[in-house]
């Protein structure tokens, strides 16, 4: 089948193979080419329409750009090409449907090749995919005439670099018209003017060499006022006296900067190769590797230029993401670009055998490299980093230190002069380099899951990672995307061909399966390949009670964890836990995923709960186990009655000793403590119900239900709910089992089941009128009423109210008196008592507002809004749905709104004014759609109506 392309380097088009697919009107090409730019990435639509109409849109914009996205859909071959995401929509095409995505790739491509053969081939491809300007039809609109200018850039510096593999590779004579043509088109671009002048020299055209410099300084100091830069004044001063650098490289030479100074003559003895051989199937890393390219860039800018100081890049990384490999790789890349050697040494940082690597000897290592007899090395440390320095000074080498334990360890091997660049590798970040030495810091962190499939395509092949993908996906997954895990798996699959990558998966499920084995399949058969092994030299490193969090971590449930909840895990204040988390995450045994929160990736948890199990006894985890359910259970809580101060408190406030419940401080810290913990919370329900933490389970469930419910994450609600109904009946609590009912009837409700809704209400309603929870009676009733109402059963439902009512007033429970008098004046005006309505309405909204609780008062404002409109005074109907519509808002409650919207919206219509009651439906449904909720269905009814 075809392949799909959207080309955006040139005219904007479609192509399917050979075939051109069109895109007629400006503005759905505008589109097309503002979704592929912003490469898979949400674009929210109003920022699609500023784009799309320039900043100026009619007020029929949001339609129109409907409309296009619909026709797009059809051009793109179906209506998953663009998808709906909660931000936006997005261009849900692989990264190479795009000629930008393909000209980017094989630019970075260019990069990796020492030959500069190779580089010219992929420079060649990508720049034949331009097909003149950029978004070539799509000029006048602002902010894509930006796109084509940074494009037009893109290829300029891709024509640049093609001129210097070129020049590389001796066909100056060759680039001497098109480099002219380009001075012309660019007659301040100081580096191509540079090239021309370099290829003329070579082509033995001194004088036109020389001829060119003085037409460029003459413009420059005639447009500008400025002179030439240092940098062409050297190459200009090296061509009048015939400098020998400037002679094209002999075939296999390495290719110097051409002008940049030459320092001292070339040394006598020895250039040292110290690098190891590079690791065969090297995969991914593109951005990092970039970064050492701009170091390395900047690094030739200062040695140019200006004195500079000395480069340096800090690589850290966790045990095993395989930092020795991308600076051993990286280094084999730029080699060439040190003809004066490169240097090598491992620290052994962190080696399970022998001590780390003494500076002085690492010293006296690279003097024998350099041929420095034995006798001319002093005795003194001292003196010989001196002397080392010496030897560097005006050389230019890369130095790489490899497995460092610690700034102390490095500084004595740091050269004194630039000219040199310095790469560290180490477990630790080595701050104290970054602020005294101004080190580059760079964090490799996992491999994304592309880069683990290309690293198994290098080691096993394509072919058979092709044979069973559904096998690899599990493999990587199972890896944890961990560099030294794939390779140790890709080894045993090398050794075992005929093996079914399938088998191998098997083998690590079954692995995972048994606490104390799951490690065993990473072992790679010697210490350097032994994954407990390369983890236990970091573990090694920390104090005991880093060391002991690190343990316990492996108990918490979730994908992070945040510090107040690591003090409760580990039974310590948080003032103590603080900097054991910072010791953990300098060691690259935790990574900061977020300010505050901390996560390990799978196997180093695995290592760890290993560690737990040999260290700490069963009761220890147990305790810490309870701590960390307690923590979170209590500050649910909290936060629960935050969100609604009338909401009844969890019966048990007992918690395992050493708990420290985080205590919030208002509505909007509880609002965004739940959002942060949401992932936590629930799989905390799940571990508390794994591990018979009954009680905890239905009621951490519990203290989830309203907030899960407000914001629409009603599959949540459902399963937590499922898993409070399971640990209730273990438990043989009625009262969990009916507020695991209440809380499955509300998520089936919003999910449009009302019947199976109804059926757990009716169910709750018994188990609370066995125990006697009068409250909860008349929770459930009004609940049940609620369910009824949602089918339009309001006749029904009414009963049910009146009898809530009745018990919250036997009860004095004010908050609830107010929410029966809302739903009964709710189904009066349904059912045609639109007067008695009004009253009990009325009441509702004096109650809520006295007791200050705005979500229910926005409710009783909506209610007041429906009895209005029956009444026919569509104006009061309008301001009281502002008025819900304001307090929704306020509370950040999403589907509260739309409910005021949808509602804001028939008022409107009814009183005649079509526009805003377009705009409150149209905002409600794009509500609807990021929730990804049934209602929405109703309310593009409603638009198409209305149209």
């Amino acid at each position: 089948m075809a392949t799909i392309q959207v080309r955006l380097l040139g005219p904007v088009d479609v192509t399917e193979g050979d075939q051109a697919r069109p895109v007629p009107g400006l503005r759905r090409k505008a589109l097309l080419a503002a979704l592929a730019l912003h490469a898979g990435d949400a674009v929210h639509p109003d920022l699609l329409i500023d784009i799309v109409w320039d900043g100026t849109p009619p007020a029929t914009a949001k339609n129109s750009l409907q409309r296009h996205i619909s026709y797009l859909r059809r051009v793109l071959g179906g209506r998953t090409a663009i998808a709906v995401r909660p931000h936006g929509y997005v261009l849900d095409l692989p990264p190479e449907a795009t000629d930008l995505h393909l000209a980017q790739r094989l630019i970075g491509e260019s990069r990796h090749p020492a030959e500069p053969a190779e580089r010219a081939v992929a420079l060649r491809a990508a720049l034949a995919l331009w097909r003149g300007r950029p978004l070539a039809d799509l000029a006048g609109l602002r902010w894509l005439d930006e796109q084509a200018e940074r494009l037009a850039g893109l290829e300029l510096s891709a024509r640049e670099a093609l001129l210097d593999a070129r020049l590389a590779l001796g066909e100056h004579a060759s680039l001497v018209p098109e480099l002219a043509r380009l001075a012309d088109e660019h007659p301040y671009h100081e580096q191509i003017h540079h090239r021309l002048m370099l290829a003329l020299y070579r082509d033995g055209r001194q004088v036109d060499a020389l001829a060119a410099y003085q037409r460029l300084r003459t413009t420059l100091a005639t447009d500008l006022g400025v002179d030439p830069s240092p940098a062409l004044c050297r190459l200009h001063a090296a061509i009048l006296r015939q400098d020998a650098e400037l002679a094209p490289p002999a075939m296999g030479e390495p290719c110097r900067v051409a002008g940049a100074p030459a320092g001292q003559p070339a040394p006598s003895g020895p250039v040292p190769a110290q690098l190891p051989m590079a690791v065969r199937g090297f995969a991914g890393r593109r951005p990092e590797l970039a970064r050492l390219d701009a170091l390395l860039r900047a690094a030739r800018t200062s040695r140019a230029d200006q004195p500079g100081t000395l480069p340096i890049a800090v690589v850290s990384g966790t045990a095993g993401v395989g930092k020795t490999a991308f600076a051993v790789h990286w280094a084999h890349r730029v080699a060439g670009e040190f003809p004066d050697g490169q240097l090598y040494v491992d620290l052994r940082g962190f080696a399970d055998h022998g001590c780390p690597v003494d500076p002085a000897a690492a010293i006296r290592g690279f003097l024998d490299a350099f041929g420095v007899p034995a006798q001319r090395i002093p005795v003194e440390p001292t003196a010989q980093a001196a002397l080392y320095r010496s030897m560097l000074a005006g050389r230019r080498v890369l130095v790489v230190l490899d497995n460092a334990r610690d700034a102390a360890q490095v500084r004595p091997l740091l050269p004194a002069t630039p000219g040199c660049l310095v790469l560290v590798t180490s477990r630790t970040e080595l701050t104290p380099l970054v602020v005294s030495e101004g080190a580059d810091p760079l964090t490799l962190d996992l491999l994304s899951t592309q880069e683990s499939r290309e690293l198994l395509a290098g080691r096993l092949g394509a072919d058979r990672l092709a044979t069973d993908p559904g096998a690899v996906d599990d493999l990587i997954a199972r890896c944890a995307r961990l560099p030294l895990a794939l390779a140790v798996v890709a080894a045993r699959a090398v050794t075992r061909p005929d093996f079914p990558l399938a088998t191998l998966t098997a083998e690590l499920r079954r692995a995972a399966e048994e606490p104390d084995a799951a490690l065993d399949p990473f072992d790679g058969g010697d210490l350097a390949t032994d994954i407990r092994a390369v983890f236990s030299w970091s573990y090694r490193t920390l104090t005991t009670e880093a060391a002991r969090l690190l343990r316990l971590l492996s108990l918490h449930a979730g994908p992070d964890i945040a510090a107040p909840a690591a003090a409760s895990l580990a039974g310590r204040s948080a003032a103590l836990v603080k900097p054991l988390l910072a010791e953990l995450a300098r060691a690259h045994l935790l990574g900061e995923v977020a300010p505050g929160r901390y996560a390990c990736h799978d196997l180093l948890d695995r290592y760890a709960a290993e560690l737990a199990h040999t260290h700490d006894d069963a009761s220890d985890r147990q305790r810490a186990r309870h701590r960390m359910l307690d923590h979170y259970l209590h500050t649910a809580d909290g936060a629960a009655r935050l969100l609604d101060p009338h909401r009844d408190p969890i019966t048990d406030s007992t918690h395992e000793p050493g708990t420290v419940p985080t205590v919030l401080a208002g509505y909007a810290e509880a609002l965004a403590w739940f959002r942060a913990e949401r992932p936590v919370l629930l799989a905390a329900v799940a571990e508390a119900t794994r591990t018979g933490s009954d009680r905890r389970a239905w009621q951490l469930a519990w203290t989830l239900l309203d907030f899960l419910d407000a914001h629409a994450y009603w599959h949540d609600l459902a399963a937590v709910q499922d898993l409070a109904m399971t640990a209730a009946r273990r438990l043989g609590d009625r009262l969990g089992e009916a507020h695991a009912h209440w809380g499955l009837a509300r998520a089936r409700a919003k999910l449009g089941d009302h019947e199976d809704a109804r059926r757990h209400f009716q169910r709750a309603l018994e188990l609370f009128e066995l125990t006697g929870d009068r409250t909860s009676q008349a929770h459930t009733r009004l609940n049940l009423a609620w369910v009824l109402d949602r089918q339009g059963r309001y006749a029904e439902a009414l009963p049910h109210a009146r009898e809530a009512l009745a018990l919250y007033e036997a009860l004095g429970h004010v908050a609830g008196q107010a929410d029966g008098l809302n739903a009964i004046g709710w189904y009066l005006t349904h059912l045609g008592e639109h007067r008695q309505a009004l009253g009990h309405c009325r009441r509702a909204l004096d109650l809520h507002q006295r007791t200050g609780d705005r979500r229910r008062a926005a409710q009783a404002w909506d209610s007041l809004g429906h009895v209005h409109g029956n009444l026919g005074d569509h104006e009061r109907a309008t301001e009281c749905y502002r008025n819900a519509l304001a307090l929704t808002r306020q509370l950040s409650i999403r589907y509260d709104e739309t409910i005021v919207l949808t509602h804001l919206g028939s008022a409107r219509r009814a009183a005649g004014d079509r526009e805003e009651a377009r705009a409150a439906w149209r905002h409600a449904l794009a509500i609807l759609e990021q929730l990804n909720h049934p209602d929405a269905d109703v309310v593009r009814v409603q638009l198409a109506q209305l149209s």
